[in-house]
């Protein structure tokens, strides 16, 4: 009667576990073996960045179709254009990605044009300096382990922030001269 009962069980156990193995072994030479870089399209041309920010998300055009999408994070003080230094806000308008920085404080950073001479009048007449070293960037160099922290917050102080990963695609994807339309 035992010999009978795990008979059975093999009989019904067996064949479930070899094709879970079977299953995973034909699912590992599908995955990205780990520390491989991402695959990107060589044929890309992007013409445009779009940035939403009450979506929190930045997209990479070519011509009008969005090809990439990326969550990001803002300045601690999103809502609105940026007035002046330190006010923690990501100006909304049409930039220029003008350079880059591969040592910056942050992981890799583009530099976007703000201030433009519109935004330097607005922030004059205040009386204020407009600020600048507004940037795409990843996260801060020292945030080890602690990366995950940052995810779905808005912390930067007025820059665009996305993750270390993504930021080595915008890197690679992107040219400088490139056109970045902000937008609330």
């Amino acid at each position: 009667m035992i010999f009978r009962v795990f008979l059975s069980l093999m009989l019904v156990v067996l064949p479930a576990m070899a094709s879970s193995s079977e299953l995973l072994a034909r699912a590992d030479t599908r995955m990205a073996m780990p520390g491989s870089e991402p695959m990107l399209e060589e044929h890309l041309n992007i013409t445009k960045v779009l940035v939403r920010k009450s979506e929190r998300r930045l997209y990479l055009l070519s011509g009008e179709h969005k090809v990439r999408s990326y969550r990001i994070s803002l300045g601690g003080n999103p809502i609105g254009h940026k007035l002046y230094e330190g006010d923690k806000r990501t100006p909304e308008g049409d930039y220029i990605l003008d350079w880059r920085n591969a040592n910056s404080d942050f992981y890799k950073s583009i530099h976007i044009s703000y201030p433009n001479a519109r935004d330097r009048e607005l922030a004059e007449a205040w009386g204020l300096n407009p600020g600048g070293s507004i940037m795409i960037h990843g996260l801060p160099n020292e945030a080890g382990d602690l990366a995950f922290a940052y995810a779905g917050l808005d912390w930067t102080e007025g820059c665009i922030a996305v993750t270390n990963e993504e930021m080595d695609e915008i890197w690679a994807l992107v040219d400088n001269g490139t056109p970045i339309r902000i937008l609330p």
